[in-house]
This record gives C-alpha cells, structure tokens and sequence, in this order.
C-alpha cells in the first residue's frame, strides 16, 4: 500500500471504513478514493480524524457501481481496488431480485471493466460464506460475482492486472446481523432462535480487513481465499449475551441455512490448504493457456506461503457445523465486549 492510489467501492460502509482507517494507520498511500452512492456517510468520513493523515490525499466520489462510466472516470491513476460494494440484505434481495442482480452481477462486471481499461495494477473483490451452495438469491448473486472476478483473469489481454476473491463468513457486529438484534431483543426477556442447531462463522471487523491486506501481499490472479476462522452455536450466542434468558424458537427464515459453508465439497478437488487460510483455485487455470502461462498450481503450492500448503481431501468440506474450531460462550462474550456497541 506504500505510495499507492487505491479506490474502494462502498468505501462508506463498515467494511470499507475500518480498511480505510487501517490502510492510514499502517502505511502511508498516496491516494485514497472512497467510492459510494452515501452524500451523508461521506460527509461524516470526511469530518472525522481517523480518514485524514498528512500526506495522504482523500477523495470522495458519489456513484453507483451500476454505472460503468463514473466508475472509470473515479479509477484514473488508481493502482489497487477494493471491491465491497454490494446489496447484502437477503430478505431485500429476496423481495428485490433484480436490484441485486443490478448491483452485484453488474455492478461486478462493471468494476472489472472499468479496472482493465484504467491500468489497474491488483483488485481484490470481497464475497460471502452465502455464495457457497446457494440457497439465497444474495447468495447466487455473489457466486456470479465471483465467477466473474476469476474469469476477468484469462480476458484481460495484454493490461498487467489481477483479479482475485476473498470469501469470509459473518463480521461480528455488523448491521442487520444476530448480535445487535439478540442485544435489542434482550430487553424484552425473550430471544427469538430460528432453530436451535444453527451455527455460524465468525470473523471481527478487524480480522477480515487484515486478512485482505494480506491477501494482496500474495495474490497471483485468479485465487478465491478463505480464512480458517471459528464457529459458534447460536444458544451459546444467546447465553453470551443474555444469560439463562427465555429462548423462544420461531423457525428457519426463507433462503437461511442452518450451517453455513465457504469451501463445498465440490470445491475441495481444487482447493489447497495453508497454515492459515485455504485457496480455492480457478477452475480453468491461466497455465492451461499458452499465452497466459501464470498458473503452475505445484510453485503455488509451496512457494505462495512461507509453509507449503497442501491439497484437500476430495470429500472435504469447510462448513460452520462441522468446523473444527468453535468459540465458546466465554469466548463469544469477550469478543462482543471489545467489537460490538451495545
């Protein structure tokens, strides 16, 4: 990030703040472009110390990924893209299928348009654990959005650019998820639980926006990274924050799973795991092109990393029931102190 200009779409949301704020803290860019359809939320950035540095020059653009003009217009001299911009409501997206097909299947090959014909050097575009097995139409949105992100690597020609995609599960804390919902509902005596079974991912804020920045470090084009992160069982959630509370069960929602999966079984034949995190890799690889011989899957294996990796089981799976790593209700306590308002 050293001397560089980078862009973020939806650069006013949570996501996009708590990397901006992170990218100021630890290095010292050149340029920063924040990328968003929010006057207010721009405003209020703009107004606060954590976005200003010496040195530093912040940019505020009003836009839509939707429209691809703007979009190149706001990536002239830009290095390095952040692409979190999307609709991720699933209830919204349910209700308004096409608004999220606009914004992020679009929006998404927007984007890749606009970085090729800029000089884009490194995009990284964030997905969801939803976009495995989709169930949702939020889901199968960011599936395609993430096809498309691969892919944009064997259509890029001659333009020195890549394209790559980081997949993480639900961020602790962030608006419209189960923590600020159990922590308004507490006041009432009584937690409504879709189902008792059901577990999730976790990953703060902070942790996801690490892992990125670590992520464009090793990137080669083409690579769909997870990060190994823990579990929790959603009775242990409610006791975390309301101990021996009134648990009421009101059933599963439409488009909701009980577990959740960012690595499929169908997936594991081409994923590699490290140390830390996985990498699912593209299914048609840049190596099997003569002109685009990028890809050697053995170098990436042990060179990528500082540990060599190793292939998956082919019956392998990485789903938030079966994980091998759950937070306990200590755990879970500790990390709503220190990441979550309320």
């Amino acid at each position: 990030m050293e001397g560089k200009t980078i862009l973020v779409t939806g650069g006013t949301g949570s996501f996009g703040k708590k990397f901006i704020e992170t990218v100021l803290k630890h290095f010292n860019p050149k340029k920063i472009i924040v990328y968003s359809r929010d006057e207010l939320k721009q405003y209020e950035m703009q107004q606060d110390a954590r976005f200003r540095k010496e040195g530093v020059l912040m940019r505020y653009f009003i836009g839509d990924v939707r429209d691809e003009k703007r979009l190149t217009r706001a990536m002239e001299g830009i290095d390095i893209v952040v692409h979190a911009a999307a609709l991720k409501q699933v209830p919204a997206a349910e209700y308004n299928p096409f608004e999220a097909v606009k914004t992020n299947i679009i929006g998404g090959q927007n984007v890749i348009n606009a970085c090729i014909d800029s000089g884009v050097k490194k995009v990284i575009a964030l997905s969801t654990d939803k976009a495995a097995a989709p169930i949702n139409l939020y889901g199968a949105t960011k599936l395609t959005s993430d096809k498309l992100f691969i892919a944009a690597n064997n259509f890029r020609g001659t333009h020195d650019i890549k394209f790559s995609v980081v997949r993480y599960g639900n961020v602790m804390g962030s608006r419209g998820s189960v923590i600020p919902f159990f922590i308004e509902k507490k006041k009432s005596g009584i937690l409504p639980i879709t189902d008792k079974r059901m577990t999730r991912f976790n990953i703060t804020l902070q942790e996801g926006v690490d892992f990125v920045l670590e992520c464009f470090d090793r990137m080669w084009g083409g690579e769909l990274f997870v990060p190994k992160i823990p579990s929790f069982n959603i009775l242990d959630l409610a006791e975390a924050i309301s101990p021996g509370i009134k648990i009421e069960e009101v059933g599963i929602r439409p488009g909701e799973k009980i577990h959740e999966e960012m690595i499929t079984e169908a997936d594991a034949v081409s994923t590699i795991q490290f140390e830390k995190y996985f990498v699912i890799l593209p299914s048609v690889q840049l190596g099997d092109s003569e002109q685009l011989k990028l890809w050697d899957t053995e170098k990436f294996r042990t060179t990528s990393n500082s540990k060599p990796g190793k292939f998956c089981n082919d019956n392998f799976k990485y789903n938030s029931g079966t994980n091998e790593w759950f937070l306990s209700v200590e755990e879970l306590r500790e990390l709503i102190s220190k990441n979550v308002i309320g």
